[in-house]
């Protein structure tokens, strides 16, 4: 987790959100993310992150679950999708 003391507060969990740097072209196309990095909850046991698996298998049939994101710029909030708990981590900007 993040000890950046400015780091904002995931909603779902109260815990400090890490900066993340996104890849050059996530997903396989282009966003709208205006930031250089932008805040994700990367904490295993939030509850958004673990409810959403059995919410995405209920509701879509995917075996998949999503973390809190926050692009600090907009401060525009948004799921943003994980395969695994590991998907994403490797993004994660140290402070």
């Amino acid at each position: 987790m993040s000890d950046d003391k400015d780091a904002p507060r995931c909603p779902h969990c109260g815990m400090p959100m890490n900066k993340w740097q996104p890849p050059a072209a996530p997903f396989g196309g282009s966003t709208t993310w205006t930031a250089d990095f932008l805040y994700v909850c990367f904490n295993d046991e939030c509850t958004y992150f673990v409810n959403g698996w059995d919410w995405m298998w209920n509701t879509y049939h995917q075996y998949v679950s999503y973390r809190h994101m926050m692009d600090p710029t907009s401060g525009e909030t948004n799921p943003i999708p994980v395969s695994s708990y590991d998907t994403l981590k490797e993004g994660i900007i140290q402070p």
